[in-house]
């Protein structure tokens, strides 16, 4: 597929997930965490869409490179608040960016199904955790002052193995559940100590490189 379609498709899907955050924040403002989480998770799937339409390495990395820099700003300048706006100080919409260039650099195209284990175990795993486990009564306990209960954990777990299953079946690599349980493992290990957003940083890469040396 053309480089410039390809891209008009992601920047498309983007555009679509940033005016879903602006609505959610306009019309529920209370919810503030909901309209970070719905940028967390809808990012997630721009990097199997990448891998779909052979978006070239030299295109990706530019790509990710100019939302890395241009999150960083919104970071200082708080132009999109639903982006941001969270009840702690956090780094982790641009260290999630930073994650997906520095996995682009190094494995994109050649190992794609790596970076894409990385990037959607962060999305949906951390997204979902995030969502679900504010919402279930669990006992809970707090790292570096990060809270993290046992049913966002758990929501984690489960969400980072169903997808790790999934991706094994699309990209062909044999199913081994052991293995995508180790990385699983690693997925939540990593999650747990994420002082800052630091866990947007460690989780994907490790996943990815997790991937790449256990199931490729």
């Amino acid at each position: 597929m053309n480089s410039i379609r390809a891209i008009l498709i992601i920047l498309g899907w983007i555009s679509s997930i940033l005016l879903a955050a602006i609505i959610c924040r306009r019309y529920f403002p209370e919810q503030k965490e909901i309209s970070r989480k719905i940028v967390h998770i809808g990012t997630g799937p721009v990097i199997p869409l990448a891998w779909t339409l052979k978006v070239p390495s030299s295109l990706a990395i530019s790509c990710a490179a100019i939302i890395t820099i241009a999150l960083f700003l919104n970071h200082r300048l708080k132009l999109i608040s639903a982006i941001e706006e969270v009840n702690r100080e956090s780094y982790g919409t641009v260290a999630y960016a930073f994650s997906i260039t520095f996995l682009l650099i190094f494995l994109w195209p050649d190992n794609a199904s790596s970076v894409c284990a990385g990037v959607l175990a962060m999305s949906f795993g951390d997204g979902f955790a995030g969502l679900i486990g504010r919402q279930l009564n669990t006992p809970s306990w707090t790292i570096f002052d990060q809270k993290k209960s046992i049913g966002g954990t758990l929501t984690m777990a489960l969400s980072v193995f169903c997808m790790l299953i999934i991706l094994a079946a699309v990209s062909g690599v044999g199913l081994q559940p052991l293995l995508l349980l180790v990385i699983t493992l690693l997925a939540v290990s990593l999650e747990q100590i994420g002082p800052w957003g630091i866990d947007n940083l460690t989780v994907p890469i490790g996943v990815a490189y997790g991937w790449l040396w256990l199931i490729t």
